[in-house]
Order: C-alpha cells, then sequence, then structure tokens
C-alpha cells in the first residue's frame, strides 16, 4: 500500500515538472548533478597520485642515512709549508710554495699589470684579503663575525662620502670638528631640533659626541637607541676632531666568519690607489694588519694567517708575511691574563 502511494506521488510530480520545462531544469541541477561532479573530479585526482608505500626493516641508527650524500667541506686554512720552494720564475702550484712577496713588491707589480699599455687602469684600487683563525680563548668557541673602522696613515679617494652628526659644547670645539669633516656640529641647540623633528638622525651615517655633552643627550637616549654615542662604540672622545677624521677618512670592514667553517674567517679591505707611492700603500696594509691584530683573542696560535694583495680588473694575486707588521703569537703574559669575559668586546669594536 505505502509503495503504490509513493509510486503514484513521484508519477504525479514528475508529470507536473514536465509541463513545467522552468521547474524541471531546478529540480534536476540541485544537488544530483553537483554530487557527480564532485565525485568525478575526486576520482581523476586519486588517478594522478599514486602513493606507493614500501617496507623497510628495522635499520640501525648508525647505519641510517648511509645512502646520502654528504656535502665535503674543503679546510680553508691552506698550508704550503710542506711544499718545496720554487728556485725559478716558473713552476706549478701543486708542488711549489707561493712565492712570498714584500708589500711595496706587490703593490709595484700590479702597478705594471695596470699599465696604460696593459690594463690602463693606473688609479684602480687595491685590496688586502686577511684571512684569519676565528677560534676564541675557550675550546669549542668562535669569534662572530664584527665590524671595524680603522684610520689608514694615508687617505685615498673613494666612492663614498659619509655623513657625520657631532655633538659638543663650545664654539671652538663646534668649529674644530667642522673643519675636521663633520656634517653638522652643535650643542644643546641640536638636541632641541632633534625633538622637534627639524633634523633627523637617519639622515647622518655616524652620531658621535665629545664627553662633555653627554649628560643632555640623554633626553633623546630613546631616538637615538643603539647610536648612543659611549666609550664602547668608538663613538665618545674628548679629541672629537681625531674622532671626526677617524669616522670621515676611516676605512670601515667586516670580518665574515664562514657558515661551513666556524674556525675561518675572512675580510677584504681597500688599502689605497695604484697612483700612490707603493712605499705609502704599503704603510697602509701594516696600519690595517695592526688595527685587526687588536681583535684577537687572547690565545696560543695564529689570528691572521695569510694576506693576499689583489687589484681588480687584474686576476693576480700576491701573497706578503703579514708578520712582518704584526706578532705571530702572543706572549705568555697576555694569555695568563686573559679575559674570556672581555674578549667579544674586542671582537666586536
Amino acid at each position: 500500500m505505502a509503495g503504490t502511494l509513493f509510486r503514484s506521488i513521484l508519477t504525479n510530480s514528475i508529470t507536473f515538472y514536465k509541463n513545467n520545462p522552468v521547474n524541471l531544469k531546478s529540480f534536476h541541477t540541485a544537488t544530483v548533478y553537483y554530487a557527480a561532479r564532485k565525485g568525478t573530479r575526486a576520482k581523476a585526482r586519486a588517478k594522478k597520485v599514486k602513493v606507493e608505500v614500501t617496507k623497510v626493516g628495522f635499520i640501525p641508527h648508525n647505519q641510517r642515512g648511509k645512502d646520502k650524500v654528504q656535502k665535503v667541506h674543503q679546510d680553508k686554512h691552506l698550508d704550503d709549508s710542506y711544499k718545496s720552494i720554487p728556485k725559478d720564475d716558473v713552476y706549478p702550484l701543486k708542488f711549489f710554495r707561493w712565492v712570498v712577496y714584500t708589500a711595496e713588491d706587490a703593490v709595484k707589480a700590479h702597478q705594471e699589470t695596470h699599465h696604460p699599455t696593459m690594463f690602463n687602469v693606473p688609479d684602480a684600487l687595491v685590496f688586502a684579503q686577511v684571512e684569519m683563525n676565528m677560534k676564541a680563548a675557550k675550546n669549542n668557541r668562535y669569534l662572530d663575525s664584527f665590524n671595524r673602522l680603522t684610520l689608514l696613515p694615508h687617505a685615498f679617494p673613494r666612492d663614498e662620502e659619509r655623513t657625520i652628526l657631532a655633538f659638543c659644547k663650545g664654539p671652538e670645539i663646534t668649529k674644530e670638528a667642522i673643519n675636521a669633516g663633520a656634517t653638522t656640529a652643535g650643542g644643546p641647540e641640536l638636541v632641541k631640533k632633534i625633538q622637534e623633528g627639524t633634523i633627523k638622525l637617519s639622515d647622518y651615517d655616524f652620531v658621535i659626541a665629545h664627553p662633555n655633552i653627554l649628560t643632555e643627550l640623554v633626553p633623546i637616549r630613546g631616538l637615538m637607541k643603539r647610536r648612543f654615542p659611549n666609550l664602547k662604540a668608538g663613538t665618545l672622545d674628548p679629541n672629537l676632531p681625531q674622532l671626526v677624521k677617524k669616522f670621515a677618512a676611516g676605512v670601515q670592514y667586516r670580518v665574515v666568519k664562514d657558515d661551513n667553517q666556524q674556525d675561518f674567517g675572512s675580510a677584504e679591505v681597500p688599502v689605497g690607489r695604484l697612483n700612490m707611492d707603493a712605499a705609502q700603500v704599503a704603510e697602509n696594509i701594516g696600519a690595517l694588519l695592526k688595527d685587526l691584530q687588536q681583535a684577537r683573542p687572547k690565545r696560543d696560535g695564529l689570528f691572521i694567517t695569510r694576506c693576499i694583495i689583489v687589484s681588480p680588473p687584474s686576476k693576480e694575486r700576491f701573497k706578503i708575511d703579514p708578520f712582518v707588521y704584526v706578532d705571530r703569537t702572543l706572549s705568555k703574559e697576555v694569555q695568563e691574563d686573559s679575559d674570556d669575559e672581555a674578549e667579544p668586546i674586542a671582537a666586536r669594536a
């Protein structure tokens, strides 16, 4: 009885929707077709993605991952002391040591290659590529990458302009700072302009100060943050004109620790131009190495391991002896007086 009743109702409904084609369209495209399309798409995706599960037996912990290719990192501290010394001018570096030049001779050699008859760049920049051992005083510890700024004895033109903001009290010191190369110098009036927004600290590369105005800089300490002058960063000094010269004409460089070999660090620093006297460039190289030596940790062994003089576009590299300018090792008295807490400060100076 119930089946007959349901069949009659279904027949009447179909007859009604056949006579009304608009209703018939909405009746058939509601959920039935959507479910059909959804199922078809799901089956098509399942055919494309085939997951193969392979069962692997138990592998001991010391055998796991042996099938993976391991990257081999070569030691970057090159030591060729075991090789023979070359006896003539033609020799393969595979079997003989690098010839060690004096800094002056290395610069003169680059001057010859950059002559107008060859590379024709007589005023090319000279760079010192310095390699270092980044081991710290404690075992299994290494120095992090750090920045330094040093004033070389012989200035040379560089494609770089620096802006310096110098805080000081007194018209005489202000005038000396401006004459030394400061972009802007002044006292309390500068502090007020910074608070008002007339002068922006972001417009200046370096912010330095004389100790006589340090207490008056406290109101803008929040604006200066890490740029607040202090002895540790070397931005606070009573000899303000000399400090201005250091930041205006000094060479800023970065010692970078290798990502794969933590005990290897390197720096490439401009030390002069080829149109300068070779002796002057050699003095700049010596001053750079002495400045780098100040960041060495108090431990036994070498800190500066190698120094090479280059001058693009030439690919020639001339090795020099850095220990002409700096000590090879620290004395025992200095090692015994080592202070581990002060070491990172020296490294980040």
